[in-house]
């Protein structure tokens, strides 16, 4: 084991669990003030429950010996045979289950952000341990596992393109589909309460991203070459959504800026090891300006994607992947450049992983709208989540309860 790929393994472990609470404060500052507690819990609450869900099961199911490239086998049910002594590649086994635990964390975290504002708390944490182990474990396993079969393609991944963003963007379209709209969408309007915390998310997320992107490849050169590219194609992704909203609307957003660099952050996420510097900002800007439009036509659509997970990281992530296939050097992927081939396969990969996130969504929605309900009743919606679910006010002691 390598002390240095050890070391900026952990610190990098530690750069992606920031990003939950900074997807907390960029989610939280864009809903009413009386439903910030209730969208925290969503981010803050999935540090908890997918974390022993990893620990137990799912970081054997993504990450343990391959059956037939689909599913991880259970040798490391409960971390079994995994220890500080133990090593995977240069590294503890440990530290690898650490920082691939804080992946599996905020993807579905991400999908909160198209049913904030309506959904039961029981039915999140239901749904969040379902997807987690039902659908991020099973396409993390085929993607980036050993034997895993997206990998044996060729499709590539770097850092969760189509495993995190992808997966988690058209879950959300089917949470927003399936829930229905708010109360009162689209006549209605449903101002963000406080901008300058989502200001304060994204900045936290921008630079955990480099821990998120850099992080997997070792203290060495292409971790260097990961990082550099993340911070220019999330800045290349702020100007150009700024651009292109300023000439829109006479107006450039602070919104906008935050929701551009986060939409370059997701784009360059697959292909961040792959590719040029130079290559990296392109593809910053076309992300900004493909996502700008995919956040337009919500409202032309008619569906009430709240916080815009699918516009982002759904169109974002299949953006990246796509480009990825385009761009990809091959003195970077193992002698394989881009070019129609590794379109062809990144596609695969897109459509494979967006279907069985879709559907197992949507079955995983049904079967509990059926059993439990998915959505709070019209007066909770109403009256705001955080007292009826949680007891508590953001802002003063309206509904809130004593903890003594």
């Amino acid at each position: 084991m390598i002390d240095g790929d050890t070391a900026w393994l952990l610190i990098s472990a530690g750069l992606v669990m920031l990003m939950t609470p900074g997807l907390a404060l960029f989610y939280g500052g864009m809903v009413q003030g009386k439903n910030v507690l209730s969208t925290f819990m969503h981010s803050f609450f999935a540090l908890g429950i997918v974390t022993v869900q990893f620990a137990v099961i799912g970081y054997t199911l993504a990450f343990g010996p391959t059956w037939h490239g689909v599913i991880g086998g259970l040798d490391f049910l409960g971390l079994s045979g995994i220890d500080q002594t133990t090593a995977h590649g240069t590294v503890p086994h440990l530290a690898f289950f650490a920082y691939q635990c804080m992946f599996a964390v905020i993807s579905p975290a991400l999908i909160s952000g198209a049913y904030a504002e309506r959904m039961k708390f029981s039915a999140y944490v239901l749904f969040t341990l379902g997807w987690t182990t039902l659908v991020y474990d099973p396409i993390a396993h085929w993607s980036w596992a050993e034997g895993g079969w997206l990998a044996k393609l060729g499709a590539i991944d770097y850092a969760g393109g189509t495993v995190v963003h992808l997966s988690s963007g058209l879950s959300a379209l089917v949470c927003a589909l399936v829930l229905g709209k708010r109360r009162g969408y689209p006549s209605t309007r449903h101002m963000p309460h406080d901008l300058t915390m989502t200001v304060l998310g994204a900045g936290l997320l921008w630079f955990g991203w480099f821990g998120f992107n850099a992080g997997a490849a070792g203290a060495n050169g292409t971790a260097a070459l990961a990082m550099v590219n993340t911070h220019l194609a999330a800045g290349a992704g702020a100007l150009a959504w700024s651009i292109v909203e300023g000439s829109r609307i006479k107006k450039m957003t602070m919104l906008g800026v935050a929701s551009g660099l986060v939409a370059g952050l997701v784009a360059i996420t697959p292909a961040a090891g792959y590719v040029s510097p130079m290559t990296a900002i392109v593809i910053g800007i076309i992300a900004g300006l493909v996502c700008y439009f995919a956040v337009l036509a919500k409202a032309k659509l008619g569906y009430d994607d709240a916080l815009d997970a699918f516009g982002v990281h759904g169109v974002g992530g299949a953006t990246g992947a796509l480009l990825t296939g385009i761009f990809a050097r091959a003195a970077l992927n193992n002698g394989t450049g881009g070019g129609l081939s590794l379109l062809g396969k990144q596609a695969i990969g897109i459509a494979a992983a967006g279907a069985w996130a879709a559907v197992v969504t949507f079955v995983l929605l049904k079967v509990l709208d059926l059993t439990i309900g998915l959505r709070v009743d019209a007066e909770t919606e109403h009256d705001g989540l955080d007292g009826a679910l949680h007891g508590e006010s953001a802002y003063g002691n309206a509904g809130s309860v004593s903890h003594q």
